[in-house]
This record gives C-alpha cells, structure tokens and sequence, in this order.
C-alpha cells in the first residue's frame, strides 16, 4: 500500500517529468497530470509514466497527429490526452 506521502513524491517527480521544455508538450501534459492523472487506473498511471520515458521529438510528433506510436500503450495515452482536450 502506497502511503500518501509516497503518492505525493510520485506527483512531485511527474510534475518535473511532465515538464519538457517544449510549449506544446507542457500545455498538454501538465494540466493533464494536474487534473486528470489521479482519475486514471493503476494500469493507465503506469501507461502515463510509461510514456514519459519517450523522446520530446516523439511526443512531439505524436501530438501534433505527424505520426503514430507503434506501442500500443504509448498509442492508447496519446489518445486519452488529446481527447481530453481535443473533445468530438
């Protein structure tokens, strides 16, 4: 069982993970982590840190629906977060 405390620590370093130094990248995946993460499964938390591991050009790319993720984890979040802000 993961303590509040842990949980806040957690948030903390994915805040700064979140962080890319890239404008369209932060306006999506801040707010994103501030206001939909704790929502989110245990399974789709871990998709979300998963994705936070790839390349700023990556993500990049993928945002701005260039490319597509050949994971299908990565592929899964990127909808989720584009979704949220791009709703039908």
């Amino acid at each position: 069982m993961t303590s509040e405390i842990d949980k806040a620590t957690d948030k903390k370093r994915l805040f700064w993970h979140s962080r890319r130094g890239m404008l369209e990248l932060d306006v999506l995946l801040v707010p994103f982590l501030e206001e939909a993460y704790d929502d989110l499964s245990d399974e789709d938390q871990a998709r979300y840190r998963k994705l936070l591991d790839c390349e700023d050009q990556d993500l990049f790319n993928w945002f701005m629906q260039k490319s597509e993720p050949t994971d299908p984890d990565h592929q899964y979040m990127v909808k989720i977060i584009l979704d949220r802000v791009q709703p039908d």
